[in-house]
């Protein structure tokens, strides 16, 4: 399988990485609609917590809830 590179702008975060590259184990996404769920944790390098399925019709309708500020 390949690992897909993913892309991020924000450098305040602990995954970021050189030439914009999140360098976090896993990532999870959700719709703008979730974007004030209030998780426990962040994701990277874990399973998520529950199993629901949504559409967004554009990109700018997601959010990332990976992000976890740097120290």
């Amino acid at each position: 399988m390949t690992v897909p590179i993913v892309k991020c702008s924000v450098s305040n975060c602990s995954y970021w990485g050189e030439q914009n590259v999140c360098k976090a184990d896993l990532i999870m996404i959700d719709i703008d609609a979730h974007a004030r769920t209030h998780l426990k944790e962040e994701y990277a390098g874990e399973t998520f917590d529950f199993e629901h399925h949504d559409y967004a019709s554009t990109s700018s309708a997601t959010c990332c809830h990976t992000f976890k500020p740097k120290a």
